[in-house]
């Protein structure tokens, strides 16, 4: 996040002379707080500059205002009618866009490739702003300042010092900050809170219950079964897995036997590393490939053959699109990878369409109609042949 909020200050200060204030009315810079973070933000060591910009705070208090109470207590003045909003990265905007895709000004990251002929073009389209944080392409700051956007949205996990970083943030940036908490037993609550921010009650409560419903289905089947001794490996030697306890395998954990016991178990997508010896000694029943990792090559690689789980052909890449369906990042989607993964290993129990359950998700979380052709094209690579 200190990498793109770098860019953030610096922008402001760019734009600012772009505009024609004088020398002597430019703001000094001065060190910037380490910005707020959420599971999945990359660290980085570049120090962000802080320069004041009124314009969007006197947007604010021109127009009727509430005050919203956000996560983490902060009481934050936003406008009482929002139509306009940014959001922070990949996991909000999973989480916003399934809710008021018409007041967002754009997406974080873009879409999949794989769902340009499934999501409507209008939603597919919009514009790419970037991330607040480091890592996959900085905020596309004179986009944002243009925009009108009336709020920033974060979504995800707070850390201590979210509540001063996001303070300050408002403060230098003149537009309100919210944040919304979400993990996975709790996803109800964060839209229940979202739509209040919005106004849009009846659809957050909508997703609100499918998110309650289908967590508690997925929990009360993972109590009754022989959870199956699995492995999630990612990466292009298929050599970093999601570690048993980690942020990142909480559906793992709750569905499987996850046999990725490590020291520390790290919080970053990426995952943790571990040679193939370590991979041999777990030897899995069944490994989940992640989307770009090796699963069109594993099964001819001599290095793999003596695991169980490619022996025996059970081995799968997770689905994709608009997202990795198992949570990365982990937002609103990791329910659908329930559903699919439910069902993958335990069919006797999770008896249900598997088609016809991720057709209704993709029209509550995507505003989208998916057909059976693009289906089974999603899941080519994630079911038994």
């Amino acid at each position: 996040m200190k990498r793109g909020l770098s860019f953030l200050w610096s922008g402001v200060l760019i734009l600012s002379m772009m505009s024609g204030c004088s020398s002597e009315a430019a703001q000094q810079a001065s060190p910037a707080p380490e910005p707020a973070q959420t599971s999945q933000t990359s660290n980085q060591d570049a120090e962000p500059q802080t320069v004041q910009t009124a314009s969007s705070t006197e947007n604010v208090d021109t127009e009727s205002t509430v005050v919203f109470t956000d996560s983490v207590g902060r009481e934050v003045k936003v406008p009482k009618e929002i139509t306009k909003v940014a959001i922070s990265g990949p996991l909000a905007q999973i989480v916003v866009f399934s809710v008021a895709p018409d007041k967002m000004i754009g997406i974080a990251t873009p879409w999949s490739d794989v769902t340009e002929n499934i999501m409507k073009p209008e939603y597919y389209n919009l514009p790419v702003l970037g991330q607040l944080y480091g890592g996959k392409g900085e905020l596309n700051l004179e986009t944002l300042l243009a925009s009108g956007a009336q709020v920033v949205i974060d979504v995800g996990e707070p850390k201590e010092t979210i509540v001063s970083d996001l303070d300050q943030l408002q403060e230098q940036t003149g537009i309100p900050f919210v944040h919304i908490t979400a993990n996975l037993d709790h996803m109800g609550d964060a839209y229940r809170l979202l739509g209040t921010l919005l106004d849009l009650q009846e659809e957050a409560e909508i997703r609100a219950v499918y998110c309650e419903e289908t967590y508690l289905r997925t929990k009360e089947l993972a109590g009754k079964v022989e959870k199956a001794n699995l492995l999630y490996c990612l990466g292009d030697k298929g050599q970093n897995i999601i570690a048993k306890g980690s942020y990142h395998a909480e559906v793992i954990d709750l569905l499987s036997n996850n046999l990725a016991v490590v020291d520390k178990p790290v919080s970053k997508g990426t995952g943790n590393e571990v040679d193939m010896e370590q991979i041999l000694n777990w030897n899995p029943d069944v490994i989940l490939f992640a989307p770009d990792s090796i699963y069109d090559t594993v099964g001819a690689d001599p290095a793999w053959q003596d695991i169980s789980a490619i022996k025996n052909g059970k081995y799968y890449e997770v689905p994709n699109g608009p997202y990795n369906w198992m949570g990365f990042p982990p937002s609103a989607q990791r329910y659908l990878g329930m559903l699919w993964m439910s069902q993958l290993l335990y069919p006797e129990g999770a008896n249900y369409d598997l088609y016809k359950e991720v057709s209704n998700y993709f029209k509550l979380f995507y505003h989208a109609d998916l057909t059976e052709v693009q289906y089974e094209e999603l899941i080519s690579k994630s079911m038994p042949k």
